[in-house]
Parts: structure tokens; sequence; C-alpha cells
């Protein structure tokens, strides 16, 4: 089945050669020029990616990128020439999925684009293997329908978050580096940079601890990494 992207670019330049690049690829792409469009756009279609520029009108990207992350866990890649790490540490921890900076090569950002839905068809394919539902004190975590209840309250996760949460509870006591989290989650090399894995523990954990700073779920292995314990 043809994958279906939103693509979200003001500058016409840009957009006319990812669109033109992506169709040539045989995905299926809409685009949109600024925040309010693309928002209108992914809240009601389903799409299998969507390619938000940081620096776009009306809405900005990370606006954006934190509404259609309270309605939907897809795949998000944020594009930016603002290349800096506080950059990408908001916009992971917002709930994108990968980053790229501009100016940037094709063949890499098709390949960003490919490797960011082969990981989602992947883990969806995995998911639906395991128990539909698991139950561990307060929390419910149903891996079928990606959600997560907390005392009978909806936890809104990110896509990261959610995938993350699934290794930790279907691998409870087991220890991961971060290293190994990376490499399973994000399905890519790690190059050590730490930072992308302790936001996302650190917003898992002030969603799903009672008491994210002396944490019941989330164990921290000093110089080692982390364990789910419950």
């Amino acid at each position: 089945m043809q994958k279906h992207i939103l693509l979200v670019e003001d500058d016409e330049a840009i957009r006319e050669m990812v669109e033109s690049y992506l169709t040539m690829e045989g995905f299926l792409v809409t685009s949109a020029v600024n925040g309010e469009e693309a928002l209108q756009n992914c809240l009601n279609n389903p799409f299998d990616l969507v390619i938000l520029d940081i620096m776009i009108p009306k809405l900005n990207g990370l606006e954006v990128l934190k509404i259609i992350r309270e309605q939907a866990s897809l795949p998000i890649i944020i594009m930016s020439a603002k290349d800096s790490d506080v950059d990408k540490a908001l916009g992971l921890g917002l709930g994108a999925d990968d980053y790229i900076a501009k100016p940037f090569s094709m063949l890499e950002f098709s390949a960003r684009v490919k490797a960011a839905i082969r990981r989602a068809t992947k883990y969806s394919s995995q998911v639906e293997d395991k128990a539909d539902i698991v139950e561990i004190d307060n929390l419910s975590i149903d891996l079928v329908n990606f959600s997560v209840e907390k005392n009978g309250q909806n936890v809104k996760l990110t896509s990261k978050e959610f995938a993350i949460l699934t290794l930790f509870v279907t691998n409870r006591n087991r220890v991961y580096t971060k290293q190994q989290i990376y490499q399973l989650i994000w399905n890519d090399s790690y190059y050590g940079d730490e930072n992308i894995i302790n936001v996302h523990i650190r917003r898992l954990r002030e969603k799903i601890e009672d008491d994210p700073s002396n944490p019941k779920y989330i164990k921290t292995l000093w110089g080692i990494g982390y364990k789910f314990e419950g």
C-alpha cells in the first residue's frame, strides 16, 4: 500500500524539491505551507508520516508537533536550519522521531523517511504478537491500541515514549543500556548522544511515575542504563 506523507514547509523551492523526490520514490505526498493548514490536514486525514519544518508561519513547527502528539502517534521528522542541541532536545522531547538539519542531501533525507516508516510498521507488527493489555499497579498499557491509563485516566505519550515503555514492560527487570535503547527504538546506530535518551526517559517518568524524582518503575543504574521494576 502506498504510504501517505504530510510535508509541512513554507519555502516553495524546498517544498517542491522534497515533494517531487518523494513522489518519484513512490510516496503519496500532501503539502502544507503553514501550521494551521498542517493541523487541518493532519487531524482530518490518515498519514503514515509527517515531515515538519520548525520555522513556519501562523503556528511554528514545535507548536504543531505538540498538538499532533496530543492526537496521534504517527512518526514525525523535524527539519530546520537551526541545527543546535537545544533545538534537537526540545523537538525530540516534544515527540519528534527524528531530526534533519538543512541543508540536506535528498539521498539522506529519503533514507530517513524510509527508516521512520519502516520502524513504525515493524513496531506495529511486533505489538500484535504480544499480550493486548499489561496491568502494573495503577498502570494499564494497551499494546494494541497504543494507549496508557494511570489511575483510570488517559496518559498521552509520544510514539517514542510509548515504544520505550512497551520495551520496558514486556521485559521487566531486564537492564538496558542507553545504546541498546537507542538501537532498539530508533533502529539506528548509536553515536553517544545521551541527551535524546535522557529527555525521553525524563518525560516518560513525569507521565507515569507518582514521584518522578524518586521513580518506582523506571530505575536508573548509574553508568549502565535503565530497567523497569513492577
